[in-house]
């Protein structure tokens, strides 16, 4: 059901905002922390479009979300993002192809390209790291 996967891609960005600003703090690299500061930003501004379709459709806002583990070990944080990344481009093309209404479509296009985005970074970082 869509507001079912949608519910669950808000939670997905809640979690990836907080993994992505842990993982920030994991490196001096001025470029690492560009591309991952870019991808948190982006992360918040899905959580809050995704809230509103939510919204639209439901009438409310998913509450609570879990706040994921922080990250500890750079690398091993780096791999999981881009897996997670690239799942997160699946939901979305799922999500994008049973959209119930038009102004759905806009934020998770937007979302959907910038997890392919985000999976381009953090590919690049973890295929750099010895």
């Amino acid at each position: 059901m869509f507001v079912d996967k949608l519910k669950q891609a808000i939670e997905s960005e809640y979690k990836d905002y907080y993994f992505y600003k842990s993982m920030y703090e994991k490196t001096d690299d001025p470029l690492w922390r560009d591309f991952i500061q870019h991808a948190y930003e982006d992360e918040k501004s899905h959580y809050e479009m995704l809230q509103q379709v939510y919204y639209m459709m439901t009438g409310t806002f998913v509450q609570n979300p879990n706040k994921p583990i922080p990250c500890y070990n750079f690398k091993q944080c780096v791999k999981q993002a881009l897996v997670d990344e690239l799942h997160g481009v699946e939901a979305y093309k799922e999500l994008l192809l049973t959209v119930p209404f038009q102004q759905a479509y806009n934020p998770i296009f937007i979302a959907m390209h910038d997890e392919m985005e985000h999976a381009i970074r953090m590919s690049t970082i973890y295929n750099s790291l010895k």
